[in-house]
């Protein structure tokens, strides 16, 4: 076998071949995990017959898992005519081998019923919980069978962090590897790095070599509170129902996208991303108009910048539609809402908390987030309204998770509190959360209502 190995980062070379149920591969950005574990499954596949079961917890379309790595190594390899590649697996012509791909959240029933599986393929790991892993280890039982767990780490309290890096089972081989022993990393990867650590060492030490996080008591919204909201509608037994919002964060050319975030009642339901070019502010509109007419959603848009045009937009395609979708401006600089009003049970008012409508509506969402995983975790009793749940069919979930558990608290000079900022965000190596955002605007409770009726 050796000999046959394809060009992969030698220094992963005995963690491949060495024999055991589970390998445990993590680390932070730039480490080529991912890329090995695909290479070295397209070659096992080239050479053996195989069934390869590639898994994520969070999968609604084949874009989502590694299907796209495997066809590049494909590709990388020459074996374009040794595969068949179709619409939803990946077949060796020759050997046989099979990959199929699933989304661990809605199809961990129908997994149990796999037979014949050779290698369980783990990807972005990170967010497996108990008792999934409860129904995959069993299930995966062919003989000499293994699961690959790839992952970059986010927390310490992460049940995967915690089940094969802090006390490993028997069988186990873990491997951290982090970018300076990929060989392969271009110079503006390695630049992007050394200015990371530069900016935030402790940022860096995360995400660049793969340094587990307590819960970031810096950050607004907890992750351990997103994750306990993933469908927590079905958890604590409410319906999505009422009004209907889509949040729209608006771009034009440049590094940011727009997005939008579909709110019904307290579910978020959808998120969409994409890039718009210079002076295509009419079709991002559009884009997020005709999404509004389908779903019946009132749209609520940031009207700041390069988002002010977007009420004339919505107004000119209501009147040539002769509809009368609601549309809000949110302009996140704004004075707080209801500013004499205390906020939640203390003794401080809106206008003393919060710098502006921004500040006060990640925190409000805040609330929510934490409200729903006291429900899920302890059992607290709280109004519908006073909770929040993300539909686990949610487009670009993983996406969403990190945007909006990334912001972190700051406080201005006047000592009240505000979000981080995009720069600096970006100067700790996280993108623009535009998702979170659209979603901060689908949710919010003090828009100012542009009344086309008038």
């Amino acid at each position: 076998m050796e000999e046959n190995l394809p060009t992969l980062n030698p220094v992963l070379e005995d963690f491949w071949l060495e024999p055991a149920r589970n390998k445990v591969l993590y680390g932070g950005r730039f480490s080529s995990k991912s890329w090995d574990a695909a290479g070295f499954s397209i070659f096992l596949a080239d050479n053996y017959k195989l069934r390869v079961l590639c898994a994520r917890q969070f999968q609604n379309k084949i874009e989502e898992s590694v299907y796209s790595l495997l066809k590049v190594q494909i590709e990388r390899f020459g074996l374009k005519d040794r595969f068949r590649i179709l619409n939803n697996k990946i077949e060796n012509i020759y050997t046989g081998t099979e990959f199929l791909f699933y989304g661990l959240w809605r199809n961990i029933d129908e997994i149990k019923s796999l037979e014949g599986v050779d290698i369980c393929w783990l990807e972005e790991a990170h967010n497996i919980s108990k008792e999934q892993w409860e129904i995959l280890e069993p299930t995966i039982r062919k003989e000499h069978s293994q699961f690959w767990i790839v992952f970059n780490p986010k927390l310490t309290t992460d049940f995967v962090y915690r089940r094969f890096v802090t006390n490993p089972p028997p069988n186990t081989v873990v491997r951290k590897i982090n970018y300076p022993e990929n060989p392969f990393l271009s110079n503006t990867a390695l630049s992007i790095a050394a200015a990371a650590k530069a900016e935030d060492e402790d940022n860096y030490n995360h995400i660049y070599l793969g340094q587990p996080k307590e819960d970031d008591n810096e950050a607004i919204i907890k992750r351990s509170w997103v994750m306990a909201a993933i469908d927590a509608h079905i958890k604590l037994n409410f319906k999505p129902e009422g009004k209907r919002r889509l949040g729209f964060d608006v771009a034009d050319d440049g590094d940011d996208k727009c997005a939008n975030a579909e709110t019904h009642g307290s579910v978020i339901q959808w998120t969409d991303e994409w890039k718009a070019g210079e002076d295509e502010i009419l079709q991002s509109c559009t884009r997020t108009y005709n999404k509004a007419v389908l779903d019946n959603c009132d749209i609520v848009y940031d009207s700041i910048g390069v988002g002010a045009s977007s009420g004339s937009k919505f107004k000119e395609l209501n009147d040539a539609q002769r509809r009368y979708i609601r549309y809000s401006k949110f302009n996140a600089g704004e004075k707080v809402w209801r500013p004499d009003y205390k906020y939640a049970n203390t003794d401080m008012k809106n206008r003393d908390m919060f710098t502006n409508i921004k500040a006060q509506s990640w925190w409000l969402l805040a609330d929510r987030f934490r409200n729903t995983y006291n429900a899920v975790h302890r059992g607290q009793k709280f109004e519908v309204a006073e909770l929040i749940s993300i539909d686990s069919n949610c487009p670009n979930l993983d996406k969403l998770i990190d945007e909006l558990t990334g912001p972190r608290r700051e406080y201005g000079a006047d000592g009240r509190v505000k979000v981080e900022s995009k720069e600096d965000m970006k100067k700790r190596g996280l993108p623009s959360p535009n998702l979170a955002d659209a979603v901060i605007m689908s949710t919010a409770l003090m828009v100012s209502v542009y009344d086309i009726l008038d």
